[in-house]
């Protein structure tokens, strides 16, 4: 164990790690603590999701602060998603020693311009350019209220982005997002440093299976457009099975479903059950009109899955070209369909995906690129 302490500000408890934002939250926690790091835990708790005692195994301390949800929060110049993660004993705790502090997200920034940190080492840990994040929600959503909120929010995101100024190093999770962070704060020091994932090793089955997966948060509105494109244009009439595993899908989802033989829907598959159906498809189609962040379900589909059939948006300068097949309209995805179809994948293929994903996603190896960073050894 080192003589390295670092504060980490987390939007959400990060466990179980089983949606995006948390996944790279809780590796990064577990790889940073075998690298010999010291750990301080802040959370911010959210509804649904109860304190977890298995984060103790890698932090020194664990503190839980209660969101301020509510109309105090909602009326304000600053992002609801900042605003309402705000506590005055989180600055006590923050300010008890000269750590550096770590801030996951946007969504925990509301102290990273404050002056009683002004002399502290502060890192800013980006998922997302959040403001286009929002747009594009809004553009996906159906619901007017919704719509508007997501609108209103991306304003005050686009406003609040410049506090980033205050952050003496950016982790930045795609080249995209680490080429636009450049140009907004030039004279920052801003890297690359994909996310943190829960993958040691490539783990895929060799050979063929009979069906399409398509996985992910149905409720988000970003991903229930990509299922909505893949029923309609894509698998609609099609001799290709497809498989829609994933969170609370909309009423809409499930009857615009219904009338396709070919296509079925899973709704909640447990982590046992998904990982299955990611290693037993044949293709992996993985659909996304935003082209921020890294998603993280194309990670996790690499390490696991057999094809891995994409549109250039998900790979959103990632570098992963060499190990998918890429289509961008609905012709196309149904064109690659038929080639993949009696196309094995090969031990050689899982080879390749291994020696590419071991230079740039390595959890070891990311957790020492951060500490040389922050620590600078």
């Amino acid at each position: 164990m080192s003589d390295h302490h670092l504060h980490i500000v987390s939007f959400d408890v990060p466990f179980p790690p089983n949606y995006g934002g948390v996944i790279d939250v809780f590796y990064k926690i577990r790889a940073l603590h075998q690298h010999g790091i010291r750990l301080h835990l802040h959370i911010f708790e959210y509804p649904g999701r109860d304190r977890a005692s298995e984060l103790e195994a890698y932090c020194e301390e664990v503190f839980y602060y209660s969101r301020k949800t509510g109309i105090g929060s909602a009326f304000s110049f600053i992002p609801y998603i900042v605003k309402s993660r705000r506590s005055e004993s989180l600055m006590n705790n923050l300010l008890k020693d000269k750590y550096p502090v770590l801030f996951e997200g946007m969504h925990s920034c509301y102290y990273l311009g404050d002056p009683r940190l002004r002399n502290r080492k502060l890192i800013y840990r980006e998922s997302n350019i959040e403001h286009e994040y929002y747009i594009n929600l809004f553009a996906a959503e159906h619901r007017l209220v919704k719509k508007a909120y997501f609108l209103v929010e991306s304003m005050k995101l686009r406003f609040f982005q410049q506090k980033l100024k205050h952050a003496g190093l950016m982790l930045v999770v795609s080249e995209c997002d680490t080429d636009y962070l450049k140009k907004v704060f030039p004279e920052k020091d801003i890297r690359f440093l994909p996310s943190f994932h829960a993958n040691d090793a490539v783990s895929i089955e060799a050979g063929c299976g009979d069906y399409a997966l398509y996985h992910g948060n149905i409720e988000v509105p970003e991903n229930e457009a990509a299922v909505e494109f893949l029923i309609r244009k894509v698998f609609a009439g099609s001799k290709h099975r497809l498989i829609i595993a994933g969170m609370n899908p909309q009423k809409r989802i499930i009857e615009l479903a219904k009338p396709h033989a070919n296509i079925s829907i899973i709704a909640n598959p447990d982590d046992e059950k998904l990982f299955s159906l990611i290693r037993n498809a044949h293709v992996n189609v993985l659909v996304t009109f935003q082209a921020t962040g890294l998603k993280l379900k194309l990670l996790n589909t690499l390490y696991n899955g057999r094809h891995c059939l994409v549109n250039p948006l998900m790979l959103n300068g990632t570098g992963l070209e060499p190990l998918c097949v890429i289509a961008e309209t609905a012709e196309e995805f149904r064109n690659k369909l038929d080639e993949l179809q009696d196309i094995p994948f090969t031990v050689s293929a899982a080879e390749k995906r291994h020696e590419l994903l071991d230079q740039t996603f390595s959890n070891s190896g990311n957790a020492a690129r951060l500490a040389e960073a922050v620590f600078g050894s």
